[in-house]
């Protein structure tokens, strides 16, 4: 297991370049610090944004990269000031893994915006070694960037929610959209997509999904619950929904117009950006102002909203549609993910593969 003075030997899989293909890689992980836990990673969900890294989409990539920021583990280690967890304890590791701890978002307990926020990937740690995420045998991490798992939510469920999960949740609760009884609507029916339909109808909203075609009214309606289905592409049905939501939850990763959805939010309403675009988006002022209406955006959520996420699903039953895949299927995986073609989630069975430097 190794002692808290020395560094440990990794196995992970990597991308070398901008191929993004990943293939196998042995790095050394830090030696534990004071307030560190060591983690076996038993699952890694795959998350849209792992292609954008892997594959320079937002030309900010470092090779070779180790992707994997949904990743659920097992403790085996802890550092002497570590007090939140204890060996065996199954925690999750999201998206970042540090920050300065003392600007206006870390005091204020929204560290994801801190502007000198640490990657679990494709960054630098303090110590000045890159950081490398969840496709790998053991990760290690400040306690203050893991969450226990609760009790009566299964792992390999668990690790969606700490990306996908987090990412619908927060802007409802920090636009007041928890209320039951509100009008919504999910765009674009992936990882994120359906998570945001479970957790609103869950919250009491009439939810709509919002998809280019109706290739996916069934699996919306009938496996996902949602309320209502709307085609965009059909005039008649987006000029029927106008002025009728409270809120659009867009999860689409590439470039579209704004202007059709705008018109479809009532007086007030929210459009809230989730997506990776590395693209400029646009519209016409008017279609916001006559209505107060607002564009705006969000990023993942804080470690608090990540608990609360995680006990939410666990109380309220909620569970993410995933299908396991081994560590050797994964780029296979992402090539399925590119084409949306996978029910919704992608989650890597890490511990039970079998990978080789």
């Amino acid at each position: 297991m190794g002692s808290l003075a020395s560094e440990r030997s990794v196995v992970g899989l990597a991308a070398k370049d901008a191929t993004g293909v990943l293939s196998p890689y042995t790095y050394t992980l830090r030696k534990t610090g004071e307030e560190d836990v060591v983690v076996k990673v038993l699952y890694c969900g795959i998350c849209h944004t792992d292609i954008h890294q892997t594959k320079n989409h937002l030309g900010m990539s470092n090779y070779p990269m180790v992707p994997g920021h949904e990743v659920v583990g097992e403790v085996i280690e802890v550092g002497p000031a570590v007090s939140k967890f204890q060996p065996g304890d199954v925690v999750g590791v999201g998206v970042i893994v540090g920050c300065c701890r003392t600007c206006t978002p870390c005091k204020s307990d929204v560290e994801q915006y801190c502007n000198k926020r640490i990657w679990s990937y494709n960054d630098v740690y303090t110590d000045g070694k890159p950081t490398q995420g969840g496709f790998a045998s053991t990760m290690i991490v400040d306690q203050k960037f893991a969450v226990k798992i609760p009790a009566g939510l299964a792992p390999e469920q668990a690790a969606p929610l700490l990306c996908a999960g987090v990412t619908v949740y927060s802007p409802l609760k920090h636009f007041g959209l928890m209320a039951p009884g509100l009008r919504g609507a999910i765009l674009g029916l992936g990882g994120v997509g359906h998570m945001g339909v479970k957790v609103a109808k869950v919250m009491g909203h009439h939810v709509t999904v919002i998809s280019s075609s109706d290739k996916k009214k069934a699996e919306a309606m009938d496996h996902l619950g949602a309320d209502a289905y709307l085609v965009s592409s059909d005039a008649a049905q987006m000029a029927a929904a106008a002025d009728s939501l409270d809120y659009i939850i867009d999860t689409v990763p590439v470039f579209h117009p704004l202007e059709p959805y705008l018109s479809l939010l009532k007086l007030d309403g929210k459009l809230i950006l989730l997506g990776v675009i590395n693209e400029p988006l646009q519209f016409v002022s008017p279609m916001v102002m006559l209505g107060r209406k607002a564009i705006t955006g969000s990023f993942i959520g804080s470690m608090t909203e990540t608990q609360e996420v995680l006990e939410f699903c666990a109380k309220k039953g909620l569970t993410s549609t995933i299908e396991m895949v081994k560590m050797d299927y994964v780029n296979q995986a992402i090539e399925r993910l590119e084409r949306n073609d996978v029910r919704y989630r992608f989650v890597v069975d890490v511990a039970g593969s079998k990978f080789e430097p």
